[in-house]
């Protein structure tokens, strides 16, 4: 991939009664091949999920999504095409960025009760693009958490305090989501 390639990222993995809606930056190169959400191998996501929301671990990605939807989770990505090199967010050419209508889709989420910013850059490009659309209303209603990114780029953060840190979204999601991934915690 080059600069002068134009990304479109992923559509959303969304169900009508999402509760937490997971928002990346733009998906990596390896994600972008592959079409999956957090295709490299070396990203955290999937393990976050497995002790989130008892995601199972080594199911086939079509498995995975239907768990993380019976969950009450979303996915997508802020930013909807952009050009950058290669994988980083840093990378992402400013201003060639155009944003997925997620202020729209939130605003179709009757029962959604967060929004999960992976990673800094996906908080940027949400209090950029996206925040400045929703009404006093839905902020009210959605706690928007902006949390440590699962990119194998943020290798600082082991795995225990990157899925402590995600555990604040626990009292968001329902409580069946909650209580089977407690459940096989403790097993």
């Amino acid at each position: 991939m080059s600069v002068d390639d134009l990304l479109t990222g992923l559509p959303p993995v969304v169900a009508p009664d999402c509760r937490v809606l997971v928002l990346g930056s733009m998906p990596g190169a390896a994600s972008l091949q592959a079409a999956r959400y957090y295709a490299h191998p070396r990203n955290r996501f999937w393990p976050v999920m497995v002790a989130l929301a008892d995601v199972p671990a080594h199911a086939p990605y079509e498995a995975r999504l239907a768990a993380l939807q019976r969950a009450g989770i979303g996915l997508w990505d802020v930013i909807g095409e952009c050009r950058r090199a290669g994988s980083l967010d840093s990378a992402i050419v400013r201003g060639s960025e155009r944003p997925n209508p997620v202020a729209a889709l939130v605003r179709g989420l009757d029962g959604l009760r967060g929004i999960a910013l992976n990673g800094g850059t996906a908080a940027s490009l949400f209090r950029r693009h996206v925040q400045p659309q929703l009404d006093d209303t839905l902020r009210e209603r959605v706690r928007i958490v902006a949390l440590p990114s699962t990119s194998p780029a943020h290798a600082a953060m082991d795995l225990a305090r990157l899925r402590d840190a995600w555990a604040v979204l626990r009292p968001l999601l329902p409580a069946s989501a909650v209580n089977g991934s407690r459940r096989r915690a403790q097993t």
